[in-house]
């Protein structure tokens, strides 16, 4: 009963301690803010020790020729560590705008970002007060994120060098476009086509002259047709029904209309054409032709 008195306080401290000790939370250390003119070498210019509970009092200027330069070592509790995300982030109090710089972050958690004026939004460049410089650090895992202010930031421009303007992007109703299609193609003049189809119809007896004259056997019909009616009338009939279907094309109707009756028309001429001819062929294998 005394063991268990004594030992029941302590149990309770462990077990309140425990969420504690579970929710860790990123953070930096070893953080320090350099400003580098052009030429001052590699030690010269401007440099602060950063720290990750109290931003700097006083402002960091940055002038046109600098480089900023910001460097520390994320933390995951106690131990450095690689985080999913770290930047610097911008942001000017007064308008809201703000502009994030990705830290290149190594596997031991040693973090460096480096800009000038010229990686700054143009908006930046006409503030007169400082804009807020903020670290954010944070990844997968139950680990609270660090998001702080670090420092202010002073955009110092040349007195010679005129303030740069901008026209602030907003959104809203743009201006009316009007599409101008090109116009659907259409068939050419009737009298053209009258034209075509006299030619084609004063070609029909030179080309059944020339059939005459070569030796087509006109008389050959009745027997053909008596053979096999059948295969000579179904192929006769898609013949014109090709021509049909190339007026309806010519006319009224579309590509996709024509191509599956086309292919109909064709899957029949073809079966009836190898009939027909294969009757054409036993008679001049019999010596009729």
């Amino acid at each position: 009963m005394h063991l268990w008195q004594a030992t029941a306080p302590f149990c309770l401290l462990v077990a309140a301690a425990l969420p504690a000790a579970a929710a860790s939370s990123w953070g930096f250390t070893d953080a320090t803010v350099a400003v580098q003119p052009k030429g001052a070498g590699v030690n010269g210019g401007f440099k602060e020790t950063l720290s990750v509970s109290k931003p700097l009092s006083k402002p960091v200027s940055l002038a046109g020729a600098d480089t900023l330069r910001v460097t520390l070592t994320t933390q995951e509790g106690s131990s450095a560590k690689r985080p999913h995300q770290a930047f610097l982030l911008l942001k000017d109090s007064e308008t809201g705008l703000d502009i994030s710089y990705p830290f290149t972050v190594k596997e031991n958690g040693k973090s460096r970002v480096e800009l000038t004026q010229k990686e700054l939004p143009i908006q930046f460049l006409s503030v007169s007060e400082p804009i807020d410089a903020r670290v954010v650090i944070g990844s997968f895992g139950s680990s609270d994120a660090y998001d702080s202010s670090i420092f202010p930031l002073s955009i110092e421009r040349h007195p010679d060098h005129p303030i740069p303007t901008f026209e602030a992007a907003r959104y809203g109703k743009l201006p009316e476009i009007n599409h101008v299609f090109k116009d659907a193609a259409t068939s050419p003049p009737v009298i053209i086509t009258l034209a075509f189809v006299a030619l084609v119809g004063a070609a029909l007896p030179v080309l059944a002259g020339l059939w005459l004259f070569l030796g087509a056997n006109v008389s050959h019909l009745p027997t053909a047709f008596k053979s096999a009616p059948l295969p000579h009338a179904v192929f006769l009939g898609s013949l014109f029904a090709f021509e049909g279907i190339f007026f309806l094309y010519y006319t009224s109707w579309n590509l996709f209309q024509t191509l599956p009756a086309a292919a109909v028309v064709g899957a029949v001429a073809f079966v009836s054409g190898s009939r027909a001819l294969g009757e054409v062929q036993g008679r001049r294998l019999a010596g009729l032709r």
